[in-house]
């Protein structure tokens, strides 16, 4: 009954992924009141590239738990691709999560006796796709992030990038509308920071819609739109240079 009727519910809004309106987090009492975001209204559309920017305690990581059904608004409404996720229990929303969220993390989160190409596969156990097909995509998904040579290598063989590769490969493996990626450069060098921020770019320029929460101004000027969040709120909206002035660049050292 739960999956039949997100399967009902989810012939997407034409062009738009997330929609928000009056978006709100409050943690705590009257006497240790917390808003963590306070009226939030925002809408990303299909193929945009999306930086969430701000500085601790901002609201920005609050906002990405909302987005990726981690956490519940306390006030407001949040629709993921037509789908109204307050009316949505802890299963149906994991089932939502699954079908369309694709997850980065700064700290990579894989399986460390598993093999990069089984950590891939993990996502499509839980959808109870069969092994073949499993492993087909997984394959196609590691070789899309330049690591169709490193199928066998646990994590521990493999660099911190190469570690975030296969990450993100995960993150696509099961044909996500949207990917969150969290400060997913916060624990790369320079050098591999802009080999991922390529990837991402590529992705988007394949039309994936990406939302990244970072505080580095060099990495959140790859994207295409950039929200600045403080105290809880949305205070800027638009392209990197419109927020912050003139573009950030992020370059190696000779």
């Amino acid at each position: 009954m739960i999956q039949n009727s997100i399967q009902m519910d989810t012939a997407p809004i034409i062009g738009v992924v997330v929609e928000t309106r009056d978006l709100s987090k409050i943690y705590g009492g009257a006497e240790a009141r917390v808003v963590a975001l306070d009226n939030v209204s925002v809408t990303i559309r299909t193929g945009e590239y999306v930086a969430v920017m701000g500085t601790s305690g901002s609201g920005k990581s609050t906002f990405m738990n909302v987005l990726g059904c981690l956490d519940r608004p306390s006030l407001g409404s949040y629709e993921l691709s037509g789908v109204d996720v307050s009316t949505l229990d802890d299963r149906a929303l994991s089932l939502l999560r699954g079908r369309f969220i694709g997850f980065v993390f700064q700290g990579y989160n894989l399986l460390r006796r598993t093999t990069a190409l089984e950590n891939v596969e993990i996502p499509l156990i839980y959808q109870g796709v069969d092994a073949a097909e499993r492993r087909e995509r997984a394959v196609a998904a590691l070789e899309l992030v330049g690591l169709g040579n490193r199928l066998d290598h646990v994590p521990n063989q493999l660099s911190g990038g190469q570690q975030q590769r296969v990450a993100i490969a995960r993150a696509l493996v099961h044909r996500p509308k949207l990917i969150l990626a969290d400060e997913p450069t916060g624990n790369l060098d320079t050098r591999t920071t802009l080999e991922v921020l390529d990837i991402f770019d590529g992705l988007n320029a394949r039309g994936m819609t990406i939302v990244l929460v970072t505080h580095e101004p060099d990495v959140g000027a790859r994207a295409n739109r950039v929200l600045q969040f403080r105290d809880g709120g949305v205070i800027a909206d638009g392209s990197f240079s419109d927020v912050f002035g003139a573009p950030a660049t992020l370059a190696v050292a000779p």
